[in-house]
């Protein structure tokens, strides 16, 4: 029983440093150094918060650029159920969803290049990505002179 006692009083040692204080150091400091991060960099207008500039959002008006296709559950940029769609390359299943997202995305967009930016049509491995690519937004702009399309 002797020999347990260090054994005992290092790992409660380690539980209270690894357990509390260094989360409640790093709470703290991340609170005084980086608020704005550290409260989840909110974005709010005078109705109160409408998103986080550091998770995308399902805008499906015209208007908007299109972004990322997200995999989370239950609903596109669902921030308690980030992940992505855990399909293999070999996946048929993928080949459909990617062919049925290019399809959507050359109908939104008929006068823009064949090549589709990847990032367009593929979800990231969290599922919730809020920037595209200057490449990605350049193929959603028309050209000039292509006015929008009208859709019967």
């Amino acid at each position: 029983m002797q020999g347990l006692r260090p054994l005992f009083s290092t790992m409660i040692f380690l539980l209270l440093l690894t357990g509390g204080v260094y989360p409640l150091l790093t709470t703290a400091l991340g609170q005084w150094w980086f608020p704005h991060q550290a409260n989840g960099s909110l974005i709010r207008d005078e109705h109160g918060v409408r998103g986080s500039a550091l998770i995308g959002q399902n805008f499906t008006s015209e208007g908007y650029f299109q972004g990322r296709p997200s995999a989370t559950a239950e609903m596109p940029y669902n921030p308690m159920a980030s992940g992505g769609s855990n399909l293999a390359a070999s996946n048929p299943e993928l080949d459909k969803l990617l062919q049925s997202r290019i399809a959507a995305l050359r109908a939104a967009n008929p006068q823009a290049s064949r090549r589709v930016p990847v990032e367009l049509v593929t979800a990231s491995a969290s599922g919730l990505d809020y920037s595209l690519t200057p490449a990605a937004v350049a193929w959603q702009i028309p050209p000039r002179g292509a006015g929008p399309t009208s859709h019967h």
